[in-house]
């Protein structure tokens, strides 16, 4: 087999001083780049319109057509090229302009052959050097990342693994080394796998609290939100089914306005929203929400029931942690076509003194449930990074990102967090039940129910394993483990085409109970 020689990168220096760089040019030329040397810019621009180089070394100031005339004429033809100009001027002014019409550096002159090259190289091959290291990080890393994995047993240990290894699962990506995702990906499956026993194990022990648990749903507001209460207003922010990668990539958004202190808590079973988001709010597991207010609770399983009291919820806790009546605003986004409103409503909120400003953003979840009805959708986030990038590219545009920028020009502090995330199903799992059981495919109430292979799902016939209220004589609760989604064997078809490689929630895996929560302090 014959391999052909990659060919050179080819790169364009004018400067009407080009025979005193020739030092520089043989510089890059010994070191493999292809370097077209001209003196001043119209046979600069006639050797760009013919042939095409791959960066443009551009003197600031030369006589006829100086430096900046070049670069505007070259933006008309190709908005992309690559440009760094090169400057006697040290004044900002000079600096701004060639930075506002987009060049990729700038040197100040005189330069060394090194400087020099360390900008071609940066702008040249600084994404394939960056691929070449996380690929050798990620090796030298593997077998440690491994044996974290099989040595997990704590909240802290699976918490910290599954956070290495998504943080390794968006780097590669972003590095394009997607071999080496697919390794990710093995020890990720593994880990839900460890993870989804060790949860059937110590879950129903946190909650008797008859061992030390981690941050759960419940203590969100008593442990975030309580000790930044003070004359000032504090945000409380939730975005609905956001997973921990999701906020990874948003998180950069907010770092040059807020320093952002990260933590994570474990949401409560089934990571759903009408029980873990009613968790958040209260404060309460669902039994002692049933008993505080048993006209609210029912077993339909019903978001939009179970989630009408989220502000009285949060009102009471409050009150109940504090002694006080603190004041509260609470707005629920499902679009961001009233964004105008929203931010007139918070702006007239934050005029009271000591308040609490919370704000549900319902995007994500929309956009997570609309994608297995949706083919475009589906297409568009067919996998986690994916999901990713749609998610960062909404919230760059969101109201929840203007609100947020608002927040720290005007010096508020924000606790921001989610109540699950969601995770990417493949494979479906029979199980047996009645008509009046529970619809959603992660978890499933009823009596007269079963899983058909019981490896696939934690089970149980006690509510105090969930801290649920009392239900019907013979409820049992299943809940999927891993990345199955259950399905009825009368519906088999149909279920595993409709909802195989659909992103759920309500089940047992990292991807919806590890989920991050972060104080947000203005810069």
């Amino acid at each position: 087999m014959t391999f052909m020689k990659p060919q050179a990168k080819r790169i364009l220096w004018v400067d009407d001083e080009i025979e005193l760089l020739r030092p520089h040019v043989l510089f890059l030329q010994a070191r493999g780049y292809h370097v077209d040397a001209i003196s001043n810019g119209d046979d600069a621009l006639a050797l760009l319109r013919d042939n095409t180089y791959d960066l443009v070394l551009l003197d600031e100031q030369m006589p006829g057509r100086p430096g900046l005339a070049v670069l505007e004429s070259l933006r008309r033809s190709d908005l992309h090229a690559r440009v760094v100009m090169v400057t006697k001027s040290e004044e900002d002014k000079t600096m701004r302009e060639a930075i506002g019409r987009r060049v990729d550096d700038y040197l100040v002159k005189p330069t060394s052959p090194r400087q020099v090259l360390s900008v071609v190289t940066r702008i040249l091959e600084g994404s394939s050097i960056r691929q070449q290291q996380v690929a050798q990080d990620f090796a030298a890393r593997f077998s440690r990342l491994s044996m974290k994995r099989e040595e997990a047993s704590t909240a802290e240990e699976f918490a910290a693994i599954y956070a290495e290894l998504i943080d390794w699962h968006i780097r590669l990506e972003q590095g394009g080394e997607f071999g080496l995702m697919e390794s990710v990906r093995e020890l990720l499956t593994e880990l839900r796998r460890d993870f989804g026993e060790w949860i059937i194990q110590v879950y129903p022990h946190w909650m008797r609290e008859d061992v030390p648990r981690p941050d759960l749903s419940v203590d969100i507001v008593k442990k975030y939100v309580i000790p930044r209460l003070g004359t000032d207003p504090v945000f409380f922010v939730v975005l609905d089914c956001m997973r921990l990668d999701q906020w990874r990539v948003i998180n950069p958004l907010l770092t040059p306005y807020f320093d952002v202190e990260e933590s994570y808590h474990y949401s409560i079973r089934p990571t759903a929203t009408p029980y873990a988001r009613n968790a958040i709010f209260s404060g309460q597991f669902p039994d002692q929400i049933a008993r505080s207010h048993p006209a609210w609770w029912n077993q339909s399983d019903d978001e939009g029931s179970l989630n009408s009291f989220e502000d009285e919820l949060l009102i009471a806790q409050l009150k109940r942690l504090t002694g006080r009546n603190v004041p509260v605003h609470y707005d629920k986004i499902f679009s961001d076509r009233d964004g105008d409103q929203v931010r007139a409503r918070v702006n007239a909120a934050l005029k009271t003194p000591s308040s609490v400003i919370a704000l549900v953003f319902n995007f994500v979840d929309l956009m997570t449930h609309g994608r297995s009805e949706s083919p475009i959708l589906m297409e568009v986030a067919k996998d986690e990074a994916a999901l990713r990038d749609l998610t960062r590219s909404w919230f760059e545009r969101s109201t929840a990102y203007q609100v947020l920028r608002g927040a720290a020009s005007a010096g508020h502090r924000v606790v921001l967090t989610t109540d699950h995330g969601s995770i990417l199903c493949q494979r479906p799992t029979t199980v047996f039940a009645r008509k009046d059981t529970t619809a959603n495919l992660r978890y499933k109430f009823g009596q007269d129910l079963r899983a058909e292979n019981a490896s696939h799902a934690f089970a149980t016939n006690n509510q105090l394993d969930l801290r649920f209220p009392q239900g019907r004589l013979g409820t049992n609760y299943v809940i999927a483990l891993e990345d199955f989604f259950f399905v009825y064997p009368t519906k088999l078809r149909e279920y595993q085409q409709r909802y195989r490689n659909s992103f759920l929630h309500g089940g047992i895996s990292p991807e919806e109970m590890i989920v991050p929560v972060a104080c947000l302090t203005p810069r």
